[in-house]
Parts: structure tokens; sequence; C-alpha cells
């Protein structure tokens, strides 16, 4: 079961970079931020598809961002529970994929990457998605919620013996553990709040049966993209 989950996060992962960059537009004078940019591979690729080589990056682990830095990306270091080290208005593009649930100031973060995008700059959200299938079956069970089995630096998965990473010790930075899931309505309706104009959703996963259904029923799919854009 779990080597199926696993093949089948990954079909859905893979769709779900497919769905981020689809969402990119081409503008070669956009001034792009990857927050949480890692060691920079899927930065580069953000900035291809954008077609810009003013590319700034934000990374709270020094060594994944020093990568980064090696690989042409303007990296500043912080933590993005906090206020994000850049005047207002800098940006055009701002792409956070996997960062959202990881925090737990994301009333701040919204506003910040509002503040950080100039007038009709857009940004792109992408996270796990709360009511998931295969979440709500978790749940059933009595199991905790796929994505909420990562909040321990003792193992892979807290108390759901079918996720993954169950058993294993996996997280070995703390930045790495899930604080709050959402839903592709809370997303949206937190994005609202804080000035967003929502433009578009997509989906990717729909465990166990891949990515077809992800299309028809988004609000149970795996992964959640939500490209919202500044008035």
């Amino acid at each position: 079961m779990k080597k199926i989950l696993m093949k089948q996060r990954q079909r859905a992962y893979a769709l779900n970079k497919r769905n981020i960059l689809s969402l990119l537009e081409h503008d070669e004078e956009a001034e792009f931020l990857d927050l949480g940019c890692d060691d920079g591979v899927w930065t580069l690729k953000l900035s291809e598809e954008i077609g810009t080589n003013k590319i700034s990056g934000y990374e709270i682990i020094k060594k994944a961002g020093q990568k980064a830095k090696e690989k042409g990306v303007k990296v500043q270091f912080g933590d993005l529970n906090d206020r994000i080290n850049y005047p207002s208005n800098s940006f055009d593009v701002i792409h956070a994929n996997q960062v959202i649930e990881h925090l737990n100031n994301t009333d701040l973060f919204i506003s910040e990457v509002y503040r950080l995008l100039r007038p009709r700059g857009y940004a792109l959200i992408s996270t796990e998605n709360l009511s998931s299938w295969h979440n709500i079956f978790a749940l059933l069970l009595g199991y905790m919620p796929f994505s909420l089995t990562n909040v321990s630096s003792k193992t892979g998965a807290v108390g759901n013996p079918l996720a993954p990473h169950s058993g294993g010790e996996f997280w070995n930075e703390t930045s790495w553990e899930h604080q709050r899931i959402f839903t592709i309505r809370g997303l949206k309706h937190l994005s609202l709040l804080h000035g967003f104009e929502f433009e578009s959703v997509l989906a990717a996963g729909y465990y166990p049966f891949g990515n077809l259904f992800s299309k028809l029923d988004p609000s149970h799919s795996a992964f959640i993209t939500l490209k919202i854009r500044k008035v």
C-alpha cells in the first residue's frame, strides 16, 4: 500500500509542477521571487518559463540556499514566519510551492506576498489539500490526515501507519514539519481577506485514481495551486 501511495504522490507532484509552469506568464522584464527556493533547481526552471533573468530567492536553510546562490539566484536568508526582507512593490511574480503548510503565521505570509508584489503582479501558491479524499479516508479510520503526519523530528509520520514515510526518521529540519493545511476554499478566502483578486486554481492527484479526476473534482485533489493577483 505504501509503495502504491508513494507512486501516486510522485505522479501527482509531477503534475502539480506542470500546473505551476502553465500558470506563469512570459515576461522578460519580470522581477521574480521564489519563496522557499531550496537549492535553486526549480527556481531556475520557473524563471526560464517566465523568460526572465531577474531571479531572487528566499530560503531558511543555509546549505540549500548557498547551492541556489552558486546557480546564480540572488538569495536572501530568513524565516517566512517573519517579515520578508525586501522593499514593498519589488516583484512582478512571486512563487511559493509547498511552503505555506510549513508556516504558523499565514496571515503575515500572505500580507507580505501582497506587499512585495507590484500592482497587477501575481503570486502562485501551491500546497497540499486538506480535503483530499486520502486525508478524509485517514480521518474516517481515526488516523492523522496524511498531510499532517510530519509534525515530529522523531519519525517520518505520526499517527498514520499508511503514510509513505511511516516508521522512518525523515525530517532533518523543523522547518520541514507541517503546521497548517488548507482547502481550496480556505486558501482562496485567506487571499481575498488580504486584498488579492482570485484568478484561477489547478489541481493534481486524486488518490487512488491517478491524476485524471483531479481536473473534474479539484476540491478533493491531493495538491492545489492558486493564482492570485494584486489589485
